[in-house]
């Protein structure tokens, strides 16, 4: 029984560290070391900005995510539209039977992420800029928009992309 036991355990230390690469990490996402909302060290600020202090949050904006009755995915509003300058809270909440995410970023870290998520659809976010919300369930991110530009936001879930869940996050001059 030992020989057995031992047998399994050492099988399992094998596959585990191939599981947690699965699970892996990618710039710009998944706990890649992006400053905090309590750090005022900007080096590691994202192109979209940085996670901001919920003190300073100008307003917020109710963002739902779900399904329609003709099969698409959508989020509403379906286009954000903030300053430059402004820290957003974004509460978030999913009305849908599936679920959902909210990721915002440039719109290529936006696909490079989204191919990761084809690739390892478990995969754990510990992003400031996302969330991940079982259906009925509500989050919330707290948002510094510290540069002007054209910016997405979308559920990387394999397939809710395509099938409609993204939109356009514009940051104008303040």
């Amino acid at each position: 029984m030992k020989l057995y036991t031992a047998a399994w355990l050492a099988a399992a230390l094998m596959i585990a560290p191939v599981t947690a690469f699965a699970a892996g990490s990618h710039s710009g996402g998944h706990d890649d070391g992006h400053a905090s909302a309590e750090s005022d060290d900007h080096h590691d600020e994202m192109a979209i900005g940085s996670p901001g202090d919920a003190s300073k949050a100008s307003r917020t904006i109710d963002v739902t995510m779900k399904e329609t009755d003709d099969g698409a995915m959508v989020f509403e509003p379906a286009v954000i539209e903030v300053k430059r300058g402004e820290t957003v809270r974004f509460a978030i909440t999913n009305r849908g039977v599936l679920e959902h995410e909210f990721v915002m970023d440039a719109s290529p870290e936006i696909a490079e992420h989204k191919d990761l998520m084809r690739r390892f659809p478990e995969m754990m976010h510990d992003d400031a800029n996302a969330v991940r919300l079982e259906p009925g369930a509500a989050g919330e991110i707290i948002w510094s928009f510290t540069k002007a530009g054209s910016f997405e936001f979308a559920c990387l879930i394999p397939g809710h992309y395509e099938m409609g869940m993204h939109g356009p996050l514009t940051v104008s001059e303040s």
